[in-house]
């Protein structure tokens, strides 16, 4: 093993364009399964058959195949019909229809915990709608769809090496294709999973983040104790009274 190789490999473009494509891929593929999942919660709300009968079928296609199948899919079978897409597009595409599938169920579930009573309490104060949703059942769903959503992000910055099956040129692909010149295995997918890591960690940072900034009690704790503590993870025993 040579660490002068892989420091050479962590800093060579070749190597930052594909974590940049990793991490454009993950960010893009999120955030429109999470428009794709919350369209079909509502629809599952709306409680019409054609709405729910659209919605299954949905839910079975992409819950009931591999997230390859869909990616290889839409990159080979849609230019027979006259659609064609390039390989970015296709991965992103096939990523977030994947995602829209349990991003549905996720949403559905945190907007089902809000209870009815509030939302009758919310309208009887004078609240529209809108503001019913805005005011009273997003805040509280946020909350409990938070962890599940950081999950599928991670999951989601996994998946995306599915698409160097279509030449997509993301970190595993060009780690592979380094390695195949150099034989040098080892040290190039070393490299590319001391990027995945790092990746992985700013986002389950960023989880911990929002989680504390949407809990009124995790916020309030944070104020009450000091910044040093907080950094290096000290906890204190409660006082006794």
């Amino acid at each position: 093993m040579s660490l002068a190789l892989v420091f050479d490999y962590l800093v060579s473009p070749t190597f930052l364009r594909g974590a940049m494509m990793t991490l454009l891929l993950t960010v893009c593929s999120l955030a429109f399964g999470v428009l794709i999942g919350l369209v079909v919660a509502l629809l599952q709300e709306s409680r019409t058959r054609t709405g729910q009968a659209v919605t299954l079928v949905y839910l079975w296609l992409f819950r009931g195949t591999p997230v390859l199948f869909q990616i290889i899919f839409i990159y080979n079978v849609l230019p027979s019909f006259g659609i064609r897409l390039s390989a970015f597009v296709s991965a992103v595409l096939a990523l977030s229809l994947n995602e829209g599938a349990y991003m549905a169920e996720i949403l559905r579930s945190g907007l089902q915990a809000v209870k009815k009573g509030q939302r009758v309490a919310g309208l009887a104060l004078g609240l529209t709608s809108f503001q019913v949703m805005r005011h009273v059942v997003v805040p509280q769903a946020a909350r409990i769809v938070l962890p599940p959503i950081g999950n599928q992000m991670i999951g989601m910055l996994k998946l995306s090496a599915l698409v160097s099956v279509i030449a997509v040129e993301e970190l595993l692909l060009v780690a592979n294709q380094t390695a195949s010149a150099t034989f040098r295995y080892f040290e190039a997918l070393t490299a590319a999973g001391i990027y995945y890591l790092a990746m992985t960690t700013v986002f389950m940072a960023l989880q911990m983040l929002l989680e504390r900034s949407l809990d009124p009690k995790k916020r309030q704790r944070a104020r009450n104790v000091p910044l040093a503590e907080r950094l290096l993870g000290i906890t204190r025993a409660p006082a006794i009274r």
